[in-house]
């Protein structure tokens, strides 16, 4: 994943386990199935599938406790001739409910890429929701550093086990028309130089993102319309994705269902 860091509103897609649909095995066990398909596939505001849509999907296996473990996938495509076509994430964790209005969730994600390997990587997260309010973080120490361009054109490998952390503030509530609305603010640290001037002259190594999302159940499907955008500059986007247009702002549809 050349943007290596994933907030739940744009990527994994696991409904809070209280509200989501689920097929019932038994009394303890339940399986949610969410088909999605989305106009871009944008990971904490910058594109894994250089402006075209995606398919994705989830599967995951809950129990009463709290506890569930599932596998997300979806297509991605970084350019370049990169070989990574493919994102599976495998993921468990658990799920307090804490209160009917506050809520803490924390779980565990392998990335793999088919073709790719050099983008494997794990993280671990924890959202807690209290009263629509999300509060969030994420670190991972073992991921693929960007690739990177020198000041005379040279491409350089990005190195291995780097560190990264994140951290997001949100909301979400029903508006009337039982229209759902989501809003989050994400910091992500690469904790090293990784977003370069247009120049070379200066560097930093953290950015923000934000998302704005509108949602409607209609005909048994979940529609989505997202405003998404970061601070990055085109110059500071090219230096790390070797394209200057994956991390601007966009709007982005998407559909859905829960099973």
């Amino acid at each position: 994943m050349r943007a290596a860091f994933r907030f739940a509103l744009a990527g994994l897609a696991l409904l809070p386990l209280a509200s989501a649909q689920a097929i019932d095995l038994n009394e303890q066990f339940s399986l949610v199935i969410t088909p999605t398909l989305v106009s871009d596939y944008r990971f904490s505001g910058i594109s894994q599938t250089m402006g075209d849509p995606a398919a994705q999907l989830n599967v995951m296996l809950s129990h009463a406790s709290g506890l569930y473990a599932g596998v997300w996938t979806s297509n991605v495509d970084f350019g370049h001739d990169d070989e990574a076509r493919q994102e599976l994430e495998y993921y468990a964790g658990y799920y307090w409910q804490i209160t009917d209005d506050i809520s803490l969730d924390t779980w565990y994600t392998q990335y793999d890429f088919s073709g790719a390997s050099q983008y494997n990587q794990s993280d671990v997260q924890a959202t807690l929701d209290a009263y629509g309010v999300l509060l969030g973080a994420k670190y991972a120490s073992n991921v693929k550093g960007p690739d990177y361009e020198d000041e005379n054109g040279n491409w350089h490998t990005g190195a291995q086990n780097e560190d990264l952390a994140s951290a997001f503030i949100g909301y979400r509530t029903l508006l009337p028309a039982e229209i759902g609305f989501e809003a989050r603010y994400e910091y992500v640290d690469y904790k090293d130089e990784a977003f370069w001037n247009s120049d070379f002259s200066s560097s930093r190594s953290d950015y923000r993102d934000w998302e704005i999302k509108l949602t409607r159940d209609l005909l048994g499907v979940t529609w989505g319309l997202s405003y998404i955008d970061t601070d990055l500059s085109k110059a500071e986007c090219l230096s790390f994705m070797g394209y200057d247009d994956v991390c601007s702002a966009t709007l982005m549809a998407s559909a859905s269902k829960t099973f």
